[in-house]
């Protein structure tokens, strides 16, 4: 029998268990019924659970053999601040919080191959399975790092998973090198001197150098990047004034700028305050440019050439050659699984979540998680352990 074929048992409850973790999400760092939820069954599997790496994350320990050989797979489990506008049964029971991203999809299907190696135990080595808090916006990876993740759990290798719509339900999609673009952020804070609307000769207008400003920021991009590499720039936020008859001392510009290289990177934080120092002047306002604010900043998700191999050929096992994209355009959103990346070798890859019709993209408020590729997720896990532990089969 195939992998999937053997781990059909367990769909119905790697369904039940996703549905129950959508309907109740909690936030970063805050995911403590859902660490508890996922703990309590991972002790039900009979393995060894900690808990508080990171605050909130959950690692489990299942050892078979003799072998010294160690991997970690990962899943996410926080939820986001999103207002859920599903209708179904198991929607968010926590207003203005809903998973909409589907980590509660990968919990479940990491939550299935824990059951299953748990109890077939074919291989030879160690399986750490690790539930981070926090991935959305506030490096949970980092955090358990910092509080000793790879110490306590020295994994050799380290492998994540996450569904992607438009990708054919079921299918993969990985390649080596850069998945993910890294993930900055910024602050620009301009001041000038406030005053009437109808005396703009009096002060100094804050509110139009910073129009000027971002204006110019997009050309960094246009005009600074080499075309071939890419990068993307924003302007998210614009905060200035509360009343009509007035302009305002102070206006606050907030952003974000993603790339796939160091170099890109560096260049496109030196033309940001380039610009902020030399159009503030001009307008005579005083600025202020903070990078990464709450230390927000994400590196590049970089796959190493051998451990992506091996996910290869796992996903090739169970979704077939013509069932894997082994060149995919990599993505400019990020993700933190890059910082354990940054410790260990390892891989990340997209599983198809299928059609993303009816708005059901990632980070919408009609999202949900295909329970249909629950069973393929979960094997994608069971084979990646099998070839890289050793499989007695």
């Amino acid at each position: 029998m195939t992998v999937i074929a053997n781990l059909e048992y367990l769909h119905n409850d790697m369904r039940q268990w996703r549905q129950h973790l959508h309907q109740f999400p909690e936030t970063a760092f805050e995911e403590t019924q859902t660490a508890q939820f996922i703990a309590d069954k991972l002790t039900s599997f009979g393995l060894e659970v900690h808990q508080g790496l990171g605050k909130t994350g959950v690692v489990a320990t299942l050892s078979v053999g003799n072998s010294h050989k160690k991997i970690a797979l990962r899943a996410d489990i926080d939820a986001l601040f999103i207002q859920e506008q599903n209708t179904f049964a198991h929607k968010s029971c926590h207003e203005g919080k809903m998973h909409a991203c589907g980590h509660d999809g990968h919990s479940a299907m990491l939550l299935g191959a824990a059951q299953y190696l748990s109890k077939h135990k074919n291989f030879d080595g160690t399986v750490y399975f690790i539930f981070q808090p926090a991935e959305e916006g506030r490096a949970g990876a980092k955090e358990m790092i910092s509080d000793g993740l790879f110490e306590q759990f020295p994994a050799d290798c380290v492998f994540g998973m996450h569904n992607f719509p438009d990708i054919p339900a079921g299918h993969f999609a990985v390649k080596t090198g850069a998945m993910m673009a890294s993930f900055d952020c910024f602050e620009i804070t301009l001041t000038g001197l406030a005053t009437h609307a109808a005396m703009p000769h009096l002060g100094n207008d804050a509110i139009l150098a910073a129009a000027q400003l971002i204006t110019a920021i997009q050309s960094i991009v246009s005009r600074n990047v080499n075309p071939a590499d890419a990068a993307v720039v924003s302007i998210t936020q614009v905060h200035a004034g509360n009343t009509w008859n007035a302009i305002p001392e102070t206006v606050v510009l907030r952003g974000t700028f993603r790339c796939f290289s160091h170099t890109v990177k560096t260049l496109i934080a030196d033309k940001l305050t380039h610009l902020v120092q030399h159009i503030c002047t001009s307008f005579e306002i005083n600025s202020t440019l903070v990078f990464n604010p709450e230390n927000a900043g994400y590196p590049v998700t970089f796959n190493t050439e051998t451990e992506t191999a091996i996910a290869l050929q796992a996903a090739r096992a169970i979704a077939g050659t013509e069932g894997v994209n082994t060149n995919p355009t990599p993505s400019m959103g990020s993700e933190d699984f890059a910082f354990m990346l940054q410790e260990r070798p390892g891989c990340y890859l997209w599983i198809g979540n299928g059609s993303s019709e009816n708005s059901c993209l990632l980070h919408n408020p009609h999202y949900d998680f295909n329970d249909e590729i629950l069973t393929i997720g979960a094997a994608y896990w069971v084979k990646l352990v099998e070839i890289t532990l050793g499989s007695k089969a």
